[in-house]
């Protein structure tokens, strides 16, 4: 997110008009006049509230103020209300206890831009759309007819860590795993992978880069020609413009008939054609669903399998053990990739991932909820319009919930544990919960395991000369949406 290269050039614009003391302090006035039982909240500067108090990662900063404030914070985001939410407790009122209240999604430049103008499922606000267009999204009948190609995708990947293990070459593991997620959800999506003119990784490069931008106009309306001038506005038009074109053209290929194997797109071409779920749904909802699979399965995926190698090749005694289970469950065929069978009965493998998941989701703050009526929330009066952001980062590293050790990677925490990040324990919300939880928590989990089990089954790591990750400091983040490491993981792998 350039956060502070947008803010600052607002801060030079509005610091000489003087008159913008006396509209503080009238709007204050006014603020703590219609919201007099409102939940504690950082104070701010005129017109941008608290934006700079957001820095470079927010959920960093977010979090160390809630250390002063409270699990509860209301900020102001420019003239946006925002509710912080960064405990378990609370996150369980926000996405159980009033879920309904909270069920809609802000409206927002970007998106509508980029993704259809919340036409798909994940962002479409709370109403009869998105409870038809949810019944679109992928079933686990679906999910586990494409195990094949998750199979053979990885496979793939570890003929390629083979083939530079052979030469003695450097690998570069988060652009490894990046290759396979989307080649994944290519084949999946679309039916098959994407190159050539095409290069996909590089759009969804971009793509996702976008979608962590600032936009001055979403917070200050009257300043939203900082965007024209910024070129934010031209760049938003083209990437957007980029995508749609790609995604008509994936659409008229299935159109035309080409592709040998049933995918995504032509499972929601049938229910357009048959009108399977009782409504029409139109070709732009089509792309804004094929979207939603792109955004959600692609980036997040590579993220949290790039952080769990990350937090293994830290805590060698973490990668021994893991090493250990996954040879010994796959015992008698030691040179063959493991399946998907033989992953339900690795305990650890699952305790890495869910590990991993605590201390780094690959959504830190989960996508922003909107509040469809006024609430009572914990003694707090929440207005009707109110912007709810839960910080899954902090959730993860309460030590009310974790302990003293909350921000150490120890997996065996969760061996006899019942917490589970699938929507009913709000200890642990990297995908959220409720009626906007994410759909494709199954499939990404599915791809992960299978992944990691394969990378640590076939080779020994070390990293490479000059890049050893001191695992007494923490590795540096990189900005946006989706948090990967600041520089790829690049390592040696040795065939075992």
């Amino acid at each position: 997110m350039e956060l502070l290269v947008a803010v600052s050039s607002i801060l030079i614009i509005i610091v000489t008009v003087l008159l913008l003391n006396l509209l503080f302090k009238r709007t204050s006035s006014s603020t703590a006049k219609n919201n007099a039982n409102a939940p504690p909240s950082p104070p701010g500067l005129p017109v941008i509230g608290n934006l700079l108090q957001l820095g470079r990662h927010p959920h960093r900063s977010l979090c160390s103020l809630s250390h002063r404030y409270g699990p509860l914070m209301l900020l102001h985001l420019g003239k946006v209300p925002v509710l912080v939410v960064s405990s378990a407790d609370a996150a369980r009122g926000v996405l159980k206890t009033y879920d309904l209240a909270f069920a809609s999604r802000p409206r927002s430049k970007l998106f509508k831009k980029l993704l259809y103008d919340g036409r798909d499922v994940a962002l479409a606000p709370y109403g009869e759309y998105w409870r038809q267009m949810k019944r679109s999204t992928v079933s686990n009948k679906m999910i586990r007819s494409f195990r094949n190609v998750r199979e053979k995708e990885v496979k793939l990947m570890t003929e390629k860590i083979e083939k530079a293990a052979s030469s003695s070459s450097p690998l570069n593991v988060s652009e490894i795993f990046t290759t396979l997620t989307n080649d994944v959800i290519c084949r999946v999506a679309l039916g098959r992978k994407y190159g050539g003119d095409v290069n996909f990784e590089e759009l969804m490069r971009r793509f996702t880069k976008m979608l962590g931008k600032f936009c001055v106009s979403d917070h200050v309306p009257w300043l939203g020609w900082i965007d024209r001038i910024c070129g934010l506005d031209d760049e938003l038009e083209k990437i957007g413009n980029e995508f749609d074109e790609f995604l008509e053209g994936v659409v008229k290929d299935h159109l035309d008939g080409e592709g040998n194997t049933a995918d995504f797109v032509d499972v929601l071409l049938e229910i357009q054609r048959e009108k399977k779920l009782g409504f029409e749904i139109d070709m732009v909802g089509i792309k804004a669903i094929i979207l939603d699979v792109f955004v959600g399965g692609t980036d997040t995926s590579s993220t949290l399998l790039e952080w769990a190698m990350t937090e293994l090749m830290r805590h060698p005694e973490s990668m021994n053990r893991l090493k250990e289970e996954v040879r010994c469950c796959t015992v008698g065929r030691h040179k063959q990739n493991v399946s998907e069978d033989g992953i339900h009965e690795m305990k650890y493998l699952k305790a890495v991932i869910k590990e991993s998941l605590r201390l780094h989701p690959p959504l830190p703050l989960l996508a922003a909820r909107e509040s469809i009526r006024h609430a009572k929330f914990q003694g707090y009066d929440i207005p009707l319009g109110t912007q709810v952001m839960i910080n899954a980062w902090a959730v993860g590293r309460e030590t009310a919930t974790w302990g003293v050790d909350a921000e150490v990677f120890r997996p065996e925490r969760h061996l006899d544990s019942d917490v589970d990040f699938r929507g009913q324990d709000f200890k642990l919300v990297p995908f959220g919960a409720g009626r906007r939880i994410c759909p494709g928590i199954a499939f990404a989990i599915a791809i992960d395991e299978l992944a990691l089990a394969n990378a640590v089954h076939r080779f020994d790591w070390k990293t490479a000369k000059g890049t050893n990750e001191d695992r007494t400091g923490e590795v540096s983040e990189s900005t946006g949406i989706p948090v990967h490491r600041l520089s790829p993981l690049i390592a040696f792998a040795h065939p075992t």
